[in-house]
């Protein structure tokens, strides 16, 4: 395992990006309108933030607000030509009206993807077995990482839920990344990082002022140097 933990911040549109970037990010998951917490974005947006910097980006397949995957078909053609555009990572996750997986979904997409990396969401947050999810996803080709605040109320709730699965590392439905996000908080950073979570990812807390602000470099450096910390370190 790196030594150095991941940091994904959200970035919608190039500015967002370069001052991700120049605050220490690793990563950036490209969305538009997250009024709606984060839908696909348009080609050309992609394509202006590959463009302003040179990370990793993951670029989110949500077609509208919930976690229903809509028109499969169109989904498809979204990912086609985002994949024509550039883009080799992406962020998608997609529930039945039980709670469960919508696993037809999610193969169907994964199978456009051939073999790209990518994050299922905090869909799993959502579901009404966080452990079946897991294990009916574990062989799908390219998933390396899962988006996850422990609970739909956020971090504050979902800990005690974190720290029991980053201790599962490495079972079945377990082997990938946790990457923690969802009202987190730099006073999270510490427990989360001594239970070997390596991965965090920051939306409105990268924006002084909020989601009406750009992303501030600083906000972001603020973060690096937190998970770049000595553990233990205050």
């Amino acid at each position: 395992m790196s030594k150095r933990a991941v940091l994904e911040v959200i970035a919608l549109d190039a500015e967002d990006a370069v001052a991700a970037r120049a605050g220490g990010a690793d990563r950036l998951e490209v969305v538009s309108d997250m009024a709606a917490d984060g839908l696909t974005p348009s080609v050309g947006t992609f394509a202006e933030i590959r463009a302003a910097v040179d990370i990793s980006l993951r670029v989110m397949l949500r077609p509208g607000d919930g976690f229903a995957a809509g028109d499969t078909g169109e989904l498809v053609r979204v990912a086609r030509e985002l994949r024509s555009a550039g883009a080799d990572e992406f962020v998608l996750g997609f529930l039945d009206e039980a709670g469960g997986v919508d696993v037809a979904a999610v193969e169907r997409i994964v199978a456009e993807l051939d073999g790209c990396r990518w994050t299922f969401h905090r869909a799993i947050d959502r579901a009404a077995d966080r452990d079946a999810l897991r294990k009916q996803l574990a062989d799908l080709p390219g998933l390396d990482t899962y988006l996850s605040a422990g609970s739909a109320a956020g971090v504050d709730d979902g800990l005690p839920t974190l720290l029991a699965e980053a201790a599962r590392r490495g079972e079945p439905g377990y082997e990938q990344r946790l990457m923690v996000g969802g009202g987190l908080r730099l006073e999270h950073v510490p427990r989360l990082r001594a239970a070997g979570v390596d991965a965090f990812h920051i939306g409105g807390a990268a924006r002084w002022g909020g989601w009406a602000q750009p992303v501030s470099a600083a906000a972001v450096r603020e973060w690096r140097a937190a998970l770049s910390a000595p553990l233990g370190a205050v």
